[in-house]
This record gives C-alpha cells, structure tokens and sequence, in this order.
C-alpha cells in the first residue's frame, strides 16, 4: 500500500540572484499543485536569509514524487535555474505524529 510522506526542499540563491530564484519557484507553484499525487507544495523564505528558499510539500507516494521531477515544469525550473542556484538539498521525511 503506498504510503504519503512529506518533503522539505532546501534551496538558496547564489548572491544577488534570490528575486530571480524566487520568481522561478513561484512559477512552480500552480502546475504542481495540479499533479496527481500532490498534496501540498508550499513556498517559504527564511526571514533570516532571504536567499534560502524552502518547498515544503507532501505526496501520496514514490511515483507521484517521480512523475513531477520527470514534469515538463520541473525540467523548465532546472534549465533556467541552473545558474541561480548556489546549493540544493531534497530531504524526504516520514510523519511520526
């Protein structure tokens, strides 16, 4: 039986590069949000460091977080946001309580 699990996507902007990245991301939102499988995907920027940019979002399973990093948006995100990028981390997380 598939089991949901959430993810926390860490990403931060090389310096002078967190609006673009920011604008990036934000067009990620609604076509994603429209996957099957997709549970949440939520936008978030660390008060403390503008340039640090966290997707929290939450999916039913393995295939549906497979088919959106196999999405057409998604491959749009990584060929324009490959020279705004500084770090990228996926972390996957189970929900104990």
């Amino acid at each position: 039986m598939p089991t949901a699990f959430n993810v926390i996507a860490t990403l931060i902007a090389k310096p002078g590069q967190h609006a673009t990245l920011e604008a990036l991301l934000r067009d990620l939102l609604e076509p994603t949000r429209l996957e099957a499988g997709c549970e949440r995907y939520d936008l978030h920027q660390d008060l403390q460091h503008p340039e640090t940019f966290y997707m929290l979002e939450r999916w039913s399973d393995d295939a549906a977080l497979a088919d959106h990093d196999k999405s057409a948006h998604i491959q749009r995100f990584r060929a324009k946001a490959a020279d705004v990028i500084e770090h990228f981390e996926l972390k996957r997380l189970k929900f104990l309580a």
